[in-house]
């Protein structure tokens, strides 16, 4: 329920549906626009909402664009054709067809997006037809740019092909005599045929008309032109006069068979156009609401005002076009404070914010997105009254303040718990002191009916009765007083001055009247309108120190919240530390298993050869030094891995001795080819693999003895083909490719090229082989993987990285 019936026009709603109006693209839209009513249904009140949030998402979206284009309200031709025999022109059947295309484009669009992004308006096109073979139909019959097609039925296009002969010969014939008529000289030059009538005619000066056989049609305006038809063209004439008859009947023919065609769908494509209309509606609200910049606030079923940064959005839009800002406004309204009494000075701002209350909630009750902060919500209320303005009426016998009364019986007689009423100049009108005390009873009569409100006065008696009532709430509208100018801010929590000595004084009224009114009223009311003032600029001094207190306990929070994520890491760091330590200490323990195998395979090698065996013996003693001292260090993290990297560069740095003469036999460490030792240098021996001489590091080689040269000859057979296999070795290397492609082979033939392959990678010593076997069936891969499985040199195989071939090539790893 809403009060008065000029709700609207008091709070300035019936401009914002003008607004949403010129919004629309159809007259339908407008209508839908017309019909907007308030609503106090939470669930209509949601759907709305999101409906309209849900078109603003698309409006806003630059990568799609909403297929909403012209279409036309084409119910009174539709209805037309109810009867039969009537038909749709031509011009109404293009209409209709570019309707359907919007609604067919629009339907598609919405049902296309991903489910859940949009499930009000998918909701909407629940039960909506489309009619492709309508639209089929109708391209038949007219073209693109509306006009019926010649092909439209065979006598049509028979009748058109005629009547295209005959003006063909018409226009010959006229031309013919036109020339001959210019050539003897009975008309101009630049004469040209012309239409009258609807026949061709040529025309002639009314001197030469006699000269000339045929029916004078017409003449012009002023008598000096005559307009004749020859009479050789006459009988051709009224020949092409009867096919436009034929083609007339024809095309009423066409149109009404169409119509009959149409006549069972008619109660379908009038439910889509009502989907057009709706649609339209909701598009001409989003579009609305992103130049408000208006949201979906959070909506309870409550009845509350938690409102932060509302504005009003006519005087938004009205500021906007002169470049200046507006000041929003934060309203709350509760249970514990249901009642906001609105004081302070004239023209500061408080009729806007009592109207700004009463049209934004009647915005979101009309199903509209409104202009607040994200963080606010709004409640639903079931009534809403307004008493604003002068209703003043000769007609009924009423003054300003009676008109107030009437308000104020309606009022009282109707409100309840989900009641927001709107109360301007409260008290205003009468002698002050009667109409002070029937607004504080009415005030109280409200604040007990437990309703809601927001209400502005210049009263005193009402300030000090908000003050200790509960339920009611003093606001004041912000003044400065230095600048002499409102700063159109709402506080909440005491009452504001009216600052009338101020405002006098700044209008430039004299001295002494301000003088003596300051006398008649006492020292007394003027200190406490002082001391409001007062109250309100400690108040903003200590809400600023409050706010100050607020950033800085961030900035702590922040900072504390900084140091518990270092704390953290640097946590994670130390388990790290710890993780590593241990995963050395392992390898340090393999180490040490690696050494002591190594040092009893080298006593079994060296066999008689004491020296040798002392000097091993010697370094696996510090080695195990070194072990010992580890175990009675410190057990912190830290010092472990410290211990760790020691024994680390100890058994890696320390060297091995090795006493090494011309002519030992010799190989490399991790190698069987063996050599002979030519020359020795310091660090250095110039060691002879078969032909090939190359110059080594002492350390890197490792002396054999006799009896191993013999096996290592018996094994190999170096020792016989060692010149002719070193350059084998080298020939294979410099030729070795790392990859071998095996598809379109048959296994027999894949396997033995494979087992080829592997054999030179291991003799040249490449780390990695590329196998390219393809996916196929599988089976090739399978009998390649299961040699490569048998062979002891290849330590891993894998398939290679999808991006570079995947499962059809096998990486090999020696």
């Amino acid at each position: 329920m809403i009060y008065p019936r000029n709700f609207e026009q008091k709070i300035a709603f019936d401009k914002i549906r003008l607004l949403i109006k010129e919004n629309c693209i159809s007259r339908l839209g407008e209508e839908k626009a017309d019909e907007m009513t308030f609503s106090a249904d939470y669930e209509t009140i949601c759907r709305q909402l999101a409906q309209t949030d849900e078109m603003r998402t698309l409006a806003t979206d630059s990568h799609t664009e909403f297929p909403l284009t012209a279409f036309f309200d084409l119910r009174e031709g539709l209805a037309r054709i109810r009867i039969e025999g009537l038909y749709l022109d031509a011009g109404e059947l293009f209409d209709l067809r570019r309707s359907l295309e919007v609604i067919n484009n629009i339907v598609r669009f919405i049902n296309d997006k991903p489910e859940g992004e949009i499930p009000q308006l998918k909701q909407l096109t629940e039960g909506i037809a489309v009619f492709p073979a309508l639209v089929q139909k109708i391209d038949s019959i007219i073209n693109k740019f509306g006009k019926i097609k010649d092909n439209a039925s065979s006598e049509l296009a028979r009748i058109r092909k005629e009547m295209f002969a005959v003006q063909g010969s018409v226009s010959k014939t006229l031309q013919s005599i036109l020339r001959q008529a210019q050539t003897d000289g009975l008309v101009e030059k630049d004469a040209q045929p012309t239409m009258r009538e609807g026949r061709l005619v040529i025309p002639i000066p009314p001197a030469y008309k006699r000269r000339l056989r045929g029916i004078v049609h017409d003449e012009s305006a002023t008598g000096k032109t005559v307009f004749v038809e020859p009479a050789e063209v006459v009988e051709q004439n009224n020949r092409l006069r009867e096919l436009e008859a034929e083609e007339r009947r024809e095309i009423i023919r066409i149109l009404v068979d169409f119509a009959n065609y149409l006549r069972p769908s008619l109660e379908d494509i009038l439910q889509s156009c009502r989907f057009l209309a709706t649609v339209d509606f909701i598009r001409a609200k989003a579009l609305f609401s992103l130049t408000i910049n208006a949201i979906k606030p959070a909506v309870s079923t409550h009845c509350l005002l938690d409102w932060h940064k509302a504005i009003h959005p006519i005087l938004f839009l009205s500021l906007q076009k002169q470049g200046k800002e507006i000041v929003p406004l934060d309203i709350t309204l509760n249970e514990k404070q249901r009642i906001l009494l609105i004081s302070g000075p004239n023209a500061g701002g408080k009729s806007v914010c009592l109207k700004t209350a009463g049209l934004l909630q009647y915005m979101l009750q009309c199903g509209l997105l409104v202009p607040l902060h994200e963080s606010s919500r709004m409640g639903i209320f079931e009534r809403l009254f307004i008493d604003i303005g002068d209703e003043q009426s000769i007609e009924n016998d009423l003054s300003t303040y009676s008109s107030h009364l009437t308000n104020m019986k309606f009022f009282v007689r109707n409100i309840n718990h989900r009641t927001l009423i709107l109360i301007d100049e409260f008290g205003g009108g009468t002698e002050p002191m009667i109409g002070g005390a029937i607004a504080e009873s009415l005030l109280e009569k409200f604040n007990g009916n437990r309703a809601f409100g927001v209400i502005t006065t210049h009263y005193t008696n009402l300030k000090l009765f908000a003050q200790a009532t509960e339920g009611i709430v003093n606001g004041a509208m912000l003044y400065d007083r230095h600048q002499m100018q409102p700063l159109f801010r709402l506080e909440t929590g005491n009452a504001g001055s009216s600052f009338a000595i101020e405002i006098a004084r700044k209008i430039g009224l004299p001295e002494p009247v301000i003088q003596a009114a300051t006398e008649k009223v006492g020292s007394e009311h003027i200190n406490y309108d002082k001391h409001l003032q007062d109250i309100a600029r400690d108040k903003r001094y200590w809400e600023n120190k409050r706010q100050q207190i607020r950033r800085k306990e961030k900035q702590l929070d922040e900072l504390m919240e900084r140091y518990q994520a270092e704390l953290q890491t640097t946590d994670k760091q130390r388990k790290e530390i710890v993780r590593q330590a241990k995963a050395e200490a392992g390898n340090l323990l393999q180490e040490a298993n690696a050494k002591i195998e190594n040092t009893i395979r080298e006593i079994k090698t060296a066999q008689a050869e004491k020296e040798r065996t002392k000097a091993i013996r010697k370094n696996l003693e510090v080695f195990k030094a070194d072990l010992v001292n580890a175990n009675d260090a410190d057990n912190t993290d830290l010092h472990k891995l410290k211990i760790d990297k020691r024994h680390k560069s100890v058994t890696h740095n320390a060297p091995t001795p090795i006493i090494l003469n011309v002519g030992d036999n010799v190989k490399l460490k991790g190698q069987s080819v063996v050599g002979q030792i030519i020359e020795l240098q310091e660090k250095n021996a110039l060691v002879n693999f078969g032909n090939l001489k190359s110059t080594v590091k002492i350390e890197k080689l490792e002396k054999i003895s006799n009896n191993q040269l013999k096996k290592e000859q018996r094994n190999t057979g170096i020792a016989r083909n060692a010149p002719a296999l070193t350059e084998e070795i080298r020939q294979r290397k410099l030729h070795f490719k790392p990859e071998i492609d095996v598809r379109g082979m048959r296994a027999d033939e894949a396997l033995q090229a494979v087992t080829y392959f592997i054999d030179d990678a291991l003799m040249v010593g490449v780390s990695k082989v590329r196998i390219l076997h393809g996916t196929g069936t599988g089976a090739l891969r399978q009998i390649i993987r299961q040699y490569l499985a048998a062979v002891g040199g290849v330590v891993n195989f894998r398939d290679e990285h999808v991006q570079f071939g995947g499962a059809g090539i096998t990486v090999v790893e020696f």
